[in-house]
């Protein structure tokens, strides 16, 4: 996009506030913002938590920030799906158990930027980072595999949630 995402205005507020506003609706004991640096748009509740060097984008993101949370599952969520629903984040948070979190699947893929990770995923996340395949699919199916993910299929009314942003015409197809 030639541009920092997040402040990419949609239905006149910059993306990243969409995401915050939603993610204090659900009363987290704290949000991170990660990133390569810290951005200038970060509010002052929103603790800045910077990519694992070198950065493999959001791969570094989350075992950044798996390692740094006090509690017991994280939420990702990506600053470039403005769609997302309280009411489905709501919906995911219902379908955790301790030491296991969820990702939502859409034709065969995970959608690892809209999910839930137990903390004990960040072993995982720590060895893709030592290995060579920074993939989140890789990453997500493990975690499927040995039990620390559930796999959540998405309706096809659900689909239109997860709109990532892209381009500036994906906006405004909206």
């Amino acid at each position: 996009m030639g541009r920092d995402k997040a402040t990419i205005l949609f239905r006149g507020k910059p993306l990243w506030q969409i995401q915050l506003d939603l993610l204090r609706t659900l009363n987290p004991k704290e949000i991170f913002v990660s990133a390569r640096t810290n951005p200038v748009w970060r509010p002052a509740d929103a603790n800045f938590v910077p990519d694992i060097l070198p950065s493999r984008g959001p791969l570094s993101g989350l075992a950044a920030s798996l390692d740094r949370m006090c509690g017991t599952h994280l939420l990702a969520l990506a600053v470039d799906m403005p769609l997302i629903s309280e009411k489905y984040l709501r919906h995911l948070c219902d379908k955790i158990e301790p030491y296991v979190g969820v990702v939502p699947r859409i034709h065969g893929r995970a959608e690892p930027l809209a999910a839930i990770y137990p903390q004990e995923a960040a072993t995982e996340f720590q060895g893709a980072l030592a290995g060579a395949d920074f993939s989140l699919q890789t990453v997500t199916r493990r975690l499927v595999e040995s039990g620390k993910l559930r796999e959540v299929a998405i309706t096809e009314q659900e689909q239109s949630l997860f709109l990532n942003v892209n381009q500036l015409s994906d906006l405004q197809s909206v």
